[in-house]
């Protein structure tokens, strides 16, 4: 990304969130109006860049020696829509201080629903909530030089970043996070499936992060190749406000997609079994209290495995729902890329039978370990998956184990993520393992590192590709840690005797502290 644009998502960001610091507001109610506001300068700017470009193409009528108006479908061939005056944020933004503006915004986003029937119900109207000076100053941040001038995907990539920002903040979110999934995962996910065609599925799909990754993945590969014509997205969603947010960010990216707000445990809204390209998600971790005795159990055509019931016939935990829901979706040569709770990959009893049937289909192509601190507002560790149905017959057996939880770079105290040379790195172990060309960059330092010849190969500590005797040996483990091994780097030029004698003198000092701590204590009269 240009830097440009990372100053400027920084700039609106601090500014849009020093305003919320003085006002009363929390970051959970803030969070939706002011993506709201995104959406309204983001509607406004591809209306001025379609309309000129709409009448650039317009034909002169013979006969009058004039161009035709400009109709609505014009405007919906280049993907946007024609908007009324008051719906503008120019209009917003020159409102005089006698005139409402909060009204005067939520009845914007009315007028844009009833010319975006997508969008019904979806954009915030609740800016009465606001103090009208917040909200003006609010207006102001939007509309300066910058933003007005923005084209393209830099509104997709200033919703990304609010997003994110609003996530580290843990805003409306339970546990932190069930909204956004952190850019790295979701990077490693779509780097690692390459959806670059046909049906694109989530059914956990949060604000949509996966399909706009999606169309970055498409657009940065083939810029010529229009999203919409590639792959046709759908998602399901539990929560309601989620399901908004991902209807906006899509419209925001200009993404076409079905996004549903329904529980993927027990239905199956888009009656997608055996239909998807790729299906890629960050489902709820460990999820309990699931309806044990629900009909879908021994029904639904995703479970052909079973259900991972405990003895007492109950589903003590939706992971393996979850992971067979992904399986059963793929059509003959799909592939999937999901995030899962780092237990999975060595659940006993009916979670460990259904793990040895999925790999004995020889459809599990990856494990990658995560190191803890990824999501922002959770610290524990995680595993992806990969499946993929169209493995090469003498990958068939293999599965390529990665241990990445040394591989990352630290954001602060409490965030880390990968860099660009770790990602693409781990992209080409991939690759790799498949055949393909690497695809890593000659100065990629992280590379070089782990692989000096240019070329993989197993890394203790960090990757491997085993078998099904392996995964025999290990009881059907997918932990990668039990077969990469554990790289030791003994520095040679450490002190050790000497930092010993250190920490023993360290120590010495602290028990004598705390003899003469105990001696006043106990010398105190009560």
């Amino acid at each position: 990304m240009d830097i440009s644009i990372k100053q400027l998502e920084s700039d609106l960001w601090g500014a849009a969130d020093n305003l919320r610091a003085n006002s009363t507001l929390t970051a959970a109610e803030y969070k939706d109006p002011i993506l709201g506001l995104v959406f309204l300068r983001f509607v406004q700017n591809r209306y001025e860049e379609a309309k000129g470009s709409i009448e650039e193409s317009l034909p002169i009528n013979p006969r009058t020696g004039k161009k035709r108006e400009v109709t609505k479908d014009d405007f919906v061939a280049k993907g946007s829509i024609l908007l009324p005056e008051k719906a503008k944020y120019d209009y917003l933004a020159a409102l005089p201080e006698s005139e409402n503006i909060a009204e005067a915004i939520n009845n914007a986003m009315k007028l844009i629903e009833v010319e975006y029937p997508s969008l019904v119900g979806i954009l915030p109207k609740n800016y009465q909530a606001f103090d009208s000076k917040l909200l003006r100053d609010l207006v102001r941040v939007f509309n300066k030089d910058a933003v007005r001038k923005a084209k393209g995907d830099i509104f997709g990539r200033i919703y990304e970043f609010f997003l994110m920002k609003f996530s580290m903040q843990g805003a409306g979110a339970q546990e932190g996070g069930e909204f956004f999934t952190p850019p790295s995962l979701v990077n490693l996910i779509v780097n690692f499936i390459q959806p670059d065609h046909g049906v694109v599925h989530d059914p956990a799909c949060g604000s949509g992060g996966m399909f706009v990754q999606t169309a970055h993945f498409i657009r940065d590969h083939n810029p010529d190749k229009s999203v919409n014509k590639a792959i046709t997205v759908y998602g399901t969603e539990l929560k309601n406000n989620n399901t908004k947010l991902a209807k906006m960010n899509l419209a925001v990216h200009g993404i076409e997609g079905a996004i549903i707000e329904s529980n993927s445990f027990y239905t199956n809204p888009h009656d997608l079994t055996g239909k998807c390209d790729f299906v890629m998600a960050n489902p709820p971790f460990n999820v309990s209290g699931i309806d044990g005795k629900n009909k879908f159990l021994t029904e639904d055509a995703r479970l052909p495995f079973g259900a991972p019931l405990t003895k007492g016939g109950t589903v003590g935990n939706g992971n393996y729902l979850w992971i067979q829901y992904f399986h059963s979706y793929l059509n003959e040569s799909g592939r999937a890329g999901f995030v899962m709770a780092s237990s999975a990959t060595d659940a006993g009893h009916a979670e460990k039978l259904i793990r040895q049937k999925l790999i004995e289909t020889g459809d599990v192509e990856c494990i990658v370990s995560i190191a803890n601190n990824f999501f922002y507002t959770r610290s524990l560790p995680c595993h992806v998956w990969f499946f993929n149905k169209d493995k090469k017959a003498e990958n068939k057996d293999k599965i390529l184990m990665i241990d990445a939880r040394n591989t990352y770079r630290k954001v602060s105290s409490t965030i880390q993520d990968f860099s660009e040379d770790q990602l693409e790195g781990l992209t080409a172990l991939i690759n790799a393992f498949r055949g393909d060309e690497l695809g890593v960059s000659k100065d990629n330092e992280w590379f070089a590192e782990h692989f000096p010849d240019g070329t993989y190969a197993d890394v203790e500590g960090l990757c491997k590709v085993v078998d099904l005797d392996d995964l025999k040996e290990q009881d059907y483990s997918l932990t990668p840690g039990r077969y990469v091994g554990v790289n030791i780097d003994i520095d040679m030029d450490f002190d050790y005797k000497g930092r010993m004698t250190e920490i023993r003198s360290e120590l010495s000092s602290l028990n004598e502290e705390a003899v003469e701590l105990m001696k006043k204590i106990q010398g105190v009269e009560l």
